[in-house]
């Protein structure tokens, strides 16, 4: 009965622990003052380097009594160009002007601004411009969305009229320049929308000037602001490729100290430029659009530093960070693929020759000392995006060559983290270099999580604030190995457990990571988490050994359903600024906008399918996988059968990262990220296990410590790897060289290299014969004793036991 419902139980428990995860949300702390008035001061590249005392004393006072924070100002076109910017201001969704960009960069726009009663302005081209992204955009952005939303607008400067125009036009009051006293302006309407101007030159000289100049403007503002008015500085665009963060200052009563932020970054001290539109309605306690705004309604953070200086350098830093990001990801991903690619070919003879022959004939067998630097170089292949994940520990953008300083830390992080492998206790077992460097993985990952994903943001593994996409928690490639290095760490900690304990201990350590991806408080990854419950729920099925059953498989797909349900009714049932990824997915459905969700999600994977070298990753290591690692040769289908909770792992990893890539908008990434920790690995558990494939010996089952499940009764073996029992048969099986097991009579005859490469005699891996935990039990009736033992139903047999062979027999011909 227990067996029966052990599924039930295990499902329930992969449940609760998901939506626990996923229905908590933190509490930020966070505040949003009101104002009378909102007066939205743009000026187009200004960014904090821009910003100090001397130069620009408006900006500095104005920062040093604000909030302030870093502007993404993403887009729907990249490089976001100035009208691009002003557009999606005032449409509070990514928004794009229509018509071509040569060159990819930001050739100046001729806005047509018309003023047929000299009080408003009209532009001919606004409802062009609405049809435009509503029709041809997959965003289903509104331009003059926000004008829309209040009673009367202001716009001084062409920019400002871009953004402050009604979707047909019109704009209520217009100044084509700052008029010397713009009091009377700035207090005939509630929100009013001020261009002063572009930071755009290359000559540091140039560039401080029009800094300057834009301060100037913002000092007249500031001085002729209406009573009770919240003032918002913001660089509202980039100028050229590439993108850059930029300025954002909010000052006003109870807007003093702390950082801006904004729950769609649920990061201090970030906001998106589409944040600033629903800021201006929350402040004004307008009610917002319907179905028009994407962000949401930036708030005041208050863990500034005190020191201004000090407080400015820390979004000026993470702008050169991110900028120094965006050159080195690309070459590093590219290096790693073609490294990965490399020593793939390079294994694949290994691979072929593996395999030692106990006779005279046969092939000359590899070298040990190749083999051991080869196991070397599979370990720094698996380590090396860990290592470029806490590379970013050191401020290595800060140097003159950005690339050249990152490069080296990486390496330096690699070798020492494969000599810390190398000389860990149990690297000689099979699953030795496995288990640590899994376990070295999911902790540099998980550790990088739980104090705030600050390795991830703007890290070249990690995740840009420039793209817009995820500004905290688990990023696209930090899912990948978190989600690979926790299930082999739960595969290698449950194989050494006795059968019936393997489910017990993969739903133990999935659960957790589950929690870690899923819990807006870490890894904020709903999609992932979903993703990772189903990989959980197919290792757990199958950890025991046996084939992926129909049974099993529907226990799996009822645990990740049971989670999206339960966490999508829980995410419905929060004010919509709180709502996750799924929740707001949900929402558009009921609304009718769904289809553009959908849209985008397909656009993003075929984008990322075809751009990405993570792509050639994943490719790459399903061909390794399935042309040689499975093939006969390859050991893999051998290490499946002595080691099935670590094929349970590999199969959980495999449907894991699969849904969370193709339901996240980022195809094979998540896969191909995962394959860079994976496949290493694997290639090189197979390379062990084929060195021990003519061993005749018995498995360690049960040695304490070991790695098969059960003691053997006649002790541990001191075989150089851990003993045979690091490659033995599959749990319960029998001797690879055919005689019978030592704990319990065969079942079904020999289940050695002649029965599919180490599969039970049944078909299925490692469950074919006995239960591990019964094979140190001790002789008696119908059970063999020591050497010359009575078999099973059957008189004594002698030279049942087959002596050990640590070393493989010679391969030379005696000469004569």
């Amino acid at each position: 009965m227990l067996r029966r419902l052990t599924p039930v139980l295990l499902t329930l428990i992969v449940v609760a622990l998901g939506i626990t995860a996923l229905a908590a949300r933190p509490d930020s702390g966070a505040h949003r003052p009101g104002a009378d008035f909102v007066v939205l001061v743009g000026a187009a590249g200004l960014r904090w380097d821009d910003v100090d005392p001397e130069n620009t004393p408006t900006l500095w006072r104005m920062a040093e009594q604000g909030a302030i924070g870093s502007l993404s100002v993403r887009s729907a076109h990249r490089p976001t160009c100035p009208v691009d910017g002003w557009l999606t201001l005032g449409a509070g969704n990514f928004a794009a002007w229509p018509g071509g960009r040569p060159g990819g960069g930001c050739p100046a726009a001729a806005v047509t601004v018309e003023r047929p009663d000299g009080i408003g302005a009209n532009l001919p081209d606004q409802p062009s411009v609405v049809a435009h992204n509503q029709e041809q955009l997959s965003w289903g952005a509104k331009p003059g969305a926000l004008a829309e939303s209040v009673r009367c607008s202001v716009a001084v400067g062409p920019g400002a009229a871009v953004a402050a125009a009604r979707p047909f036009g019109r704009v209520d009051r217009y100044a084509p320049t700052l008029p010397e006293n713009p009091a009377e302006l700035l207090g005939s309407c509630v929100l009013s929308i001020v261009d002063v101007g572009t930071v755009d030159d290359d000559d540091p000289a140039v560039r401080a000037a029009q800094a300057r100049q834009a301060d100037a403007r913002l000092a007249r503002v500031l001085a002729a602001r209406p009573p009770r008015s919240l003032v918002l500085v913001a660089g509202v665009s980039d100028t050229d490729s590439p993108a850059r963060l930029h300025v954002a200052i909010a000052d006003g009563p109870g807007w003093t100290g702390g950082w801006l932020t904004s729950p769609s970054t649920a990061r201090s001290g970030y906001l998106q430029l589409v944040d600033l539109a629903p800021t201006v309605l929350a402040v004004l306690d307008r009610p917002a659009p319907e179905r028009a705004f994407v962000g949401r309604p930036a708030v005041i953070a208050d863990d500034r530093p005190d020191d201004l200086r000090a407080a400015i350098e820390a979004p000026a830093d993470a702008d050169r960070e991110a900028a120094a990001q965006q050159r080195v990801a690309g070459w590093f991903f590219t290096l790693l693929a073609a490294a990965q690619l490399a020593l793939a070919v390079a294994v694949l003879p290994l691979l072929r020759r593996a395999r030692r022959h106990a006779g005279p004939h046969g092939p000359e067998p590899v070298s040990r000392r190749v083999v051991a630097v080869v196991e070397l170089l599979l370990i720094a292949a698996a380590l090396a995006v860990p290592a470029a994940l806490l590379a970013d520990a050191v401020p290595w953008w800060r140097g003159s060559h950005a690339g050249v300083w990152y490069a080296s830390v990486t390496a330096l992080l690699v070798v020492g983290g494969t000599t810390l492998v190398r000389f860990t206790p149990g690297h000689e077992r099979t699953l030795g270099p496995l288990g640590a460097v899994a376990g070295l993985a999911t902790l540099v990952v998980g550790v990088d999580v739980l104090t705030g994903s600050r390795l991830q943001l703007n890290g070249v593994v990690g995740y840009s604030a420039l793209e817009g996409g995820r500004y905290a928690g688990l990023g696209t490639v930090g899912l990948g190995v978190f989600v690979a290095g926790s299930l082999l760490c739960g595969g290698w900690l449950a194989q050494r457990f006795r059968k019936g304990w393997r489910p017990m201990v993969m739903v133990a350590v999935g659960g957790l990571a589950v929690v870690i991806v899923g819990s807006p408080y870490l890894g904020a990854d709903s999609i992932g988490a979903i993703a990772l419950t189903a990989g959980v729920s197919v290792a757990a099925a199958i950890c025991t050994g046996g084939w992926l059953t129909v049974s099993r498989l529907a226990w799996a797909t009822m645990a990740a359903l049971a989670v999206t349900i339960g966490f999508a009714l829980v995410d419905l049932g929060r004010p919509a600024d709180e709502r996750g990824s799924l929740g707001r997915f949900l929402a558009a459905l009921g609304d009718g906008t769904g289809g553009l969700t959908v849209h985008r999600s397909g656009n993003s994977n075929i984008q990322t399918l075809v751009n990405s070298p993570l792509t050639v990753l994943a490719l790459a290591g399903a061909a390794l996988v399935w042309l040689a690692l499975l093939q006969p040769w390859g050991g893999l289908m051998r290490l499946f059968g002595i080691y099935p909770a670590i094929r349970a792992a590999m199969a959980g990893t495999g449907v894991a990262v699969g849904l969370g890539g193709v339901l996240g908008g980022s195809a094979l990434d998540v896969a191909g990220a995962a394959a860079a920790l994976v496949v290493p690995m694997a290639a090189l558990s197979a390379l062990r296990v084929l060195d021990h494939s003519t061993d005749r010996t018995l498995p360690d089952s049960g040695r304490p410590g070991g790695e098969t499940g059960a003691v053997p009764p006649a002790g541990p073996d001191s075989s150089p790897r851990g003993g045979a029992a690091a490659d033995g048969p599959p749990d319960g099986a029998p001797p690879a060289g055919g005689g019978a097991g030592r704990g319990r009579p065969v079942a079904d005859g020999p289940a050695g290299d002649g029965a599919g490469d180490g599969l039970a005699g049944d078909g299925s891996a490692g469950d074919g014969v006995g239960d591990p935990g019964e094979a140190g039990e001790p002789a008696g009736p119908g059970r063999q004793g020591p050497a010359g033992r009575e078999a099973p139903n059957g008189p004594p047999v002698a030279g049942a036991r087959v002596p050990a062979q640590p070393t493989p027999a010679s391969s030379e011909i005696p000469a004569g």
